[in-house]
């Protein structure tokens, strides 16, 4: 005697999910590219054979999920791609560490006040002589090298971090705190620790890192520029986004 076996049925897609799923398909298959005028609301009635509000909310969704675009009296058609710039926060590396259940410690290599030079990639130092605190420093998560940090403070926007003591907090944690900023680039990017990065960090030479340099400033005027260079293994930058602007 053979068993029978039920299966239970999966439940009927409803009409309104039919038709977005069509509509879904036909534009991220490419059959309906960019600029695509996708059929007027009667024409999608005729077709499906539907009342207007069910149309009409099939189209509201695919607007909201940024599929699509309204345009008055013209139609809706398939949405242009738009381009995704994830905003990155400026990191507090103490913070970070240990909201991951780690401790911190920071390390001050050496600290000193010098004229900034056009190396130095300071836009500011172009109309003129600048002054900046050249500081160096390692962080530490459970003990264990994670980041060598070149950090240059402009003194003309921050002058009261000339006074401060650099070997008892990281100067990024002080910035944070302490100095207000009004614009910020991040430049992100892979590299290979060289002989110095790779005896800082304690790898070997030649390892994956994450390089990141970062330029803050305040009006204008440069509050600082770091790049911070962490080991490959024991960080990386996540971003969130929708489609939507």
């Amino acid at each position: 005697m053979t068993a029978s076996v039920q299966t239970r049925a999966e439940p009927a897609q409803t009409l309104n999910q039919r038709i977005r799923a069509d509509l879904e398909a036909r534009i991220l298959s490419g059959e309906w590219p960019p600029g695509h005028r996708i059929p007027f609301e009667h024409e999608l009635m005729a077709q499906y054979g539907c009342a207007r509000m069910t149309v009409n909310k099939v189209i509201a969704g695919l607007v909201a999920a940024g599929l699509i675009e309204r345009r008055r009296r013209a139609g809706s058609f398939v949405a242009r791609p738009r381009i995704h710039s994830a905003v990155l926060q400026i990191p507090d590396i103490e913070a970070e560490v240990a909201a991951r259940g780690e401790s911190y410690s920071y390390e001050l290599i050496s600290s000193r006040r010098r004229t900034a030079t056009l190396a130095d990639g300071i836009e500011t130092a172009r109309r003129g002589a600048l002054e900046v605190l050249d500081i160096t420093c390692r962080h530490f998560a459970d003990g264990r090298p994670l980041a060598l940090e070149e950090r240059l403070i402009g003194l003309s926007t921050v002058p009261e971090a000339a006074d401060v003591d650099f070997s008892g907090i990281a100067p990024g944690s002080w910035l944070l705190r302490h100095v207000p900023w009004t614009e910020a680039e991040h430049r992100i990017g892979a590299v290979n620790a060289t002989s110095r990065v790779a005896e800082s960090l304690g790898v070997a030479k030649g390892a994956a890192c994450l390089s990141l340099e970062r330029r803050t400033w305040r009006a204008g005027e440069i509050v600082t520029y770091v790049r911070q260079i962490f080991r490959g293994d024991a960080y990386s930058l996540v971003a969130r986004f929708s489609p939507q602007g």
